[in-house]
């Protein structure tokens, strides 16, 4: 949850800004402190349960039931190519419009979070599917701008999770609808299969999607990133 800036997930406890739990005819009463700046201070008792995110967690395998269901990835118009990116911000991409029909059969999965961006990567090569990559953030990049630094979500092709860091990097649109528009890109420009690595931290691997989530909020809650999340506030 993002309210002004603050941000908070059910499984961080109290913090320096947010005391208390957010339920059901509750209230909220927000203070000011000269060290930490706005607090926002919660009546109400949390109901026990299961975790409760903003997305249906029934939907992980972003590989299988989206990037592999569209007709660009079957039909060869891409073979052979072994650095692919498609990003969410890339204005007019028919690769796009593909991606986001496939993702119409799931309901309000990760990657149809409000405002957030999203990038597959890597490389299309028969047997590398341990080389592809999904980048995500529940920032908008566009807000953001570039060269920016912003925490990420991966999830790769064979079914690991990470959190990450990445800088943005501003693209030129070089096909028409939208030739010479530019956009911000989850990522700056990947150039070769071996930077991916930069971005796999064994110390920052997870074993699920929901894991790989709380650690995601957790990590843009950190100060460095203060700036980008009022960008997007």
């Amino acid at each position: 949850m993002n309210i002004g800036g603050i941000v908070h997930s059910n499984s961080a406890g109290n913090t320096d800004n947010w005391k208390g739990d957010a339920a059901p005819d509750g209230s909220c009463e927000v203070s000011y402190d000269k060290t930490h700046g706005v607090v926002l201070t919660w009546s109400g008792t949390a109901a026990p349960g299961e975790p409760c995110y903003p997305f249906n967690t029934a939907y992980t395998n972003f590989f299988d039931d989206v990037l592999y269901k569209t007709a660009f990835w079957n039909d060869g118009t891409i073979r052979n190519n072994a650095l692919f990116e498609f990003d969410s911000r890339c204005p007019g991409s028919s690769y796009i419009r593909q991606i986001e029909a496939a993702l119409k059969s799931m309901d309000n999965s990760l990657l149809q979070q409000k405002n957030c961006t999203w990038a597959f990567l890597g490389d299309e090569r028969e047997l590398k599917e341990a080389k592809r990559y999904l980048f995500w953030t529940s920032l908008n990049t566009n807000e953001v701008g570039a060269g920016e630094q912003i925490p990420v979500l991966i999830q790769t092709g064979d079914g690991k999770y990470y959190v990450s860091e990445t800088t943005t990097g501003e693209r030129t649109k070089k096909s028409e609808p939208h030739k010479g528009e530019k956009y911000i890109a989850v990522s700056e420009q990947i150039t070769s299969r071996i930077e991916y690595k930069k971005f796999l931290k064994a110390d920052a691997q997870y074993s699920s999607l929901t894991e790989a989530y709380d650690a995601y909020v957790k990590a843009l809650a950190k100060d460095e990133y203060k700036g980008v999340r009022e960008k997007c506030s």
